[in-house]
């Protein structure tokens, strides 16, 4: 039986040291322009001991922005930054997956271009969550998303693009894979939601293809720039952080999405399995219900790829079968999954 610190191999093609996973984390650290820095570079480097390390979450463009002091990947400045973060994991014998995302209608009119509304699915608020952004006396604090627009249909061809721009430059930066983050209630966590999603277009809500639609089409870009054994999806199912509303057809667009992956030969998908609270994070607890065993295994046998199932702020093993990532449900090393509720950061970065 492999053990947590065997390497393993994605697909055929990529292999990491062994069997832990350092899960994203939104550290708000970069410098003026969201650019990352060398206080970053330092975190990421003392943590390349993981066999595979993934990032915060990363802005595709400057209307995807829900977080102050968040990073971007689409000005040369930003590239640049994130360079000397590979540099120093890769020069520690790491490697380390970029996680792309679109905030969609989580922002503040603050935090956009020109104070514009956010970018939404539809023109429906998030009533119940806040974002951290920078309050009318110019301090940072945390704030309700402000009401979006919806996004146009001719716009997403635009958004596609930003996309695959992101997935061009984190080549360029030296990233060795991407995450898409389609979780807790962003952009593609919008879209597939069949109670949330009333658009009328062909990326509407009434069936998995038209909600997986933007999803699978970002996918399909980043596979084009970087090769599918180099991409992660990470999903968030039965989620209701940042006012989701429950939906009754999850299991229906997931299990959908799990086939198209495991078409595309994607590296693994990322399901967190303890549901994050329904509350805003700064006043909740973690004490919501993990997914049933009943659906990991109808994911696992919908799905060829590698199944992480981790919640939010952990690391894991990948698991004993090509398939899956087992959690452990101790604070320490067990069942071969390595867990921590809470992360604590010096100002020197370790």
């Amino acid at each position: 039986m492999p053990t947590l610190f065997d390497a393993y191999t994605f697909g055929d093609k990529m292999t990491v040291t062994n069997r832990i996973v350092m899960a994203p984390m939104t550290r708000t650290r970069t410098s003026d322009g969201d650019v990352p820095n060398a206080l970053m570079a330092k975190y990421y480097a003392q943590r390349a001991s993981a066999g595979l390390i993934v990032t915060e979450a990363t802005d595709v463009s400057s209307h995807s922005k829900g977080y102050a002091w968040t990073p971007g990947i689409y000005t040369k400045a930003q590239v640049d930054g994130w360079t000397l973060v590979t540099e120093e994991v890769h020069r520690s014998g790491g490697k380390i997956f970029l996680q792309i995302w679109h905030v969609g209608r989580m922002a503040h009119t603050s935090l956009m271009p020109n104070g514009e509304a956010p970018w939404g699915v539809t023109d429906e608020k998030a009533s119940e969550s806040d974002v951290f952004a920078h309050n009318a006396d110019g301090k940072l604090a945390f704030m309700r998303a402000s009401p979006p627009r919806q996004i146009r249909t001719e716009e997403i061809s635009e958004l596609l693009k930003e996309f695959t721009l992101a997935f061009k430059n984190a080549k360029l930066a030296g990233f060795d894979g991407v995450e898409i983050h389609a979780a807790n209630g962003y952009l593609f966590d919008q879209f597939m939601n069949s109670v949330l999603n009333t658009r009328a277009d062909s990326y509407g809500g009434k069936t998995p293809q038209s909600r997986t639609r933007f999803l699978l089409e970002v996918v399909d870009a980043a596979i084009r720039e970087l090769g599918a054994h180099n991409v992660g999806v990470r999903v968030s199912p039965f989620g209701r952080y940042n006012s989701m509303p429950a939906d009754p057809r999850v299991e229906e667009t997931l299990l959908y999405l799990c086939n198209e992956l495991t078409i595309r030969k994607t590296a693994y998908l990322h399901v967190l399995y303890e549901l994050m609270p329904t509350g805003n994070m700064q006043d909740s607890e973690f004490n919501e219900t993990h997914l049933s065993d009943d659906l990991v295994r109808k994911i696992r046998n919908a799905l060829s790829a590698t199944l992480c199932s981790i919640q939010c702020t952990e690391g894991c093993r990948l698991g004993r079968s090509p398939r899956v990532c087992k959690v452990s449900h101790t604070p320490e090393v067990s069942g071969g999954a390595v867990r921590s509720r809470r992360c604590y950061f010096r100002r020197s970065g370790e």
